[in-house]
């Protein structure tokens, strides 16, 4: 066991100082403690201000879901549109074919029928 000298006691003064010192320390970091959650709560806040209700996102959701289903309603429109033309385009072929081939042709048979007849006995 070691044994101290008399004046190795602290003295009013310097108790008086130390506990200063711990009061600042403390006071300042309460101060950085009030400022961090300032801080924090100034983020919350900004972030509170960027959410959306659920009714609004439901509404926003419901409007996306009418877009999409318009958007399909007027590709399915395009679709019989384009099986209506070329079914149209087609028709018209046939039309054109017919108009043009089946004359020639009959003029042909006619051609050879003559060429038959004016030949014979």
């Amino acid at each position: 066991m070691t044994t101290q000298p008399p004046n190795a006691d602290p003295t009013l003064w310097e108790l008086h100082r130390a506990l200063q010192q711990l009061r600042e320390d403390q006071s300042d970091g309460i101060k950085q403690l009030r400022d961090d959650l300032r801080g924090d709560l100034a983020a919350m806040s900004q972030r509170f201000d960027q959410t959306v209700t659920k009714d609004v996102y439901q509404a926003d959701q419901r409007l996306v879901h009418e877009k999409i289903r318009a958007v399909e309603d007027a590709q399915e429109a395009a679709a019989r549109q384009r099986v209506a033309d070329q079914q149209q385009a087609a028709g018209t072929r046939k039309w054109l074919v017919s108009a043009f081939v089946a004359p020639f042709l009959l003029g042909l048979v006619q051609l050879w029928l003559t060429s038959k007849i004016g030949s014979g006995p």
